[in-house]
């Protein structure tokens, strides 16, 4: 009955929502999306990946030399070379064929660096040229930043400014060597602006417009043990506050960005909570930190374990639009192959140009997530 009433509840806030943003339409030459993001991990190797599911792989990360402002690189002889050179040699030769961006950047990279080069303009076009030619050397489609996240209104300018000046290099490398032009993606917070923190900044939407191909929206990591209370780390939507999935993708669609450029990220992992009295384990409910898992975040074939054990629970909540499990004190939130196929078909209805994962290796051994997301959104 509650996945019934769920799909009840978002199929009619499709048809509104469709309503709502009518006559922003994806064309039929835009280049849709599957990504998905790789990290470095010798037990999950890029030959893994089943890419029959995707159109887009990222391989996550590389930074700039904190001096140079050059990417760390680069010669044949080091770790780093040798790994970008067997990352893009994997997917040369896919049926169908698979695009590969070179990602830079992470969430621990370095915040203030990124802030100088972003606004000095010999740094910046340093590392744009260095950027552009490991893309090149190494056979990347596509190069892909993740500033997370400019600090200010100033930040944010530069931002621009950077994504304008990449643009052009890019043009001119193109025009130079007659080569079809690399990608420029970046990847972005949940929302178009900042509010839960810090001084209130938005993203420079209209030099994303213009410059890059798509921004890859980070719609997830809304909760986390970091809330002294359980919460949908992924929800669709949120009754009580403008946090959740829905909110941050209108975000960007009010703020001006365009439908297409925007590509709508969905975790393969969980969040976990240690609730504070297991009687209480609805979503909301206090917590005293965070339960299993590494920093407290379990894969998904983790998460079906759990959902395996005696006693334990499994909810499809209908006013976040998310699942959770619970077992005694342990309470997780995720997103399984249902709310996945809801989010797709969500994403679809109003324009966007595709989606992605983060990250490749959590999923389960047969794919269950990505397979239903695949299947899910249609390419046109």
């Amino acid at each position: 009955m509650t996945n019934l009433n769920l799909k009840h509840l978002l199929t009619l806030a499709l048809i509104l929502l469709t309503i709502a943003t009518k006559g922003t339409t994806c064309t039929s030459s835009t280049t849709r999306v599957k990504g998905i993001y790789w990290l470095e991990n010798p037990i999950f190797p890029p030959s893994s990946i089943d890419t029959k599911l995707f159109t887009h792989i990222f391989y996550a990360f590389v930074i700039p030399n904190n001096l140079t402002y050059k990417l760390e690189e680069p010669n044949g002889s080091t770790t780093i070379a040798k790994s970008l050179t067997i990352f893009t040699n994997t997917f040369k030769t896919k049926n169908p064929p698979i695009k590969t961006l070179l990602s830079i950047g992470g969430a621990g990279s370095n915040s203030t660096l990124f802030s100088f080069i972003a606004s000095n303009p010999t740094a910046r076009a340093t590392f744009i040229n260095s950027t552009i030619e490991v893309a090149r050397t190494f056979g990347f489609d596509g190069i892909d930043f993740d500033w997370e996240f400019p600090q200010t209104t100033n930040e944010m300018n530069n931002l621009g400014e950077l994504f304008f000046q990449w643009r052009n290099a890019i043009s001119a490398e193109s025009v130079t060597t007659s080569r079809p032009p690399i990608l420029l993606t970046a990847a972005v917070y949940f929302a178009a602006e900042f509010f839960l923190s810090g001084e209130p900044r938005a993203y420079p939407v209209q030099s994303i417009n213009d410059n890059l191909d798509w921004v890859n929206v980070m719609s997830y990591d809304l909760h986390g043990s970091f809330n002294n209370k359980t919460g949908a780390p992924a929800g669709m939507f949120d009754p009580k506050t403008n946090i959740s999935v829905v909110s941050g993708l209108f975000s960007w669609i009010r703020s001006g960005a365009m439908p297409e450029k925007l590509v709508m990220g969905m975790p393969l992992y969980a969040k976990t909570w240690t609730l504070q009295d297991p009687n209480l384990h609805g979503i909301g409910d206090p917590s005293v930190g965070s339960g299993p898992g590494m920093d407290g975040a379990m894969a998904y074939f983790q998460v079906l374990d759990f959902n395996k054990q005696p006693g334990a629970k499994v909810v499809h909540d209908v006013n976040t639009g998310s699942v959770y499990s619970y077992n005694g004190n342990t309470w997780i939130g995720y997103d399984d192959p249902f709310t996945v196929s809801i989010k797709t078909g969500f994403a679809q209805a109003i324009n966007l140009r595709g989606y992605f994962f983060w990250v490749a290796g959590l999923d389960t051994s047969d794919w269950k997530i990505s397979s239903q997301a695949s299947k899910a959104w249609k390419l046109v």
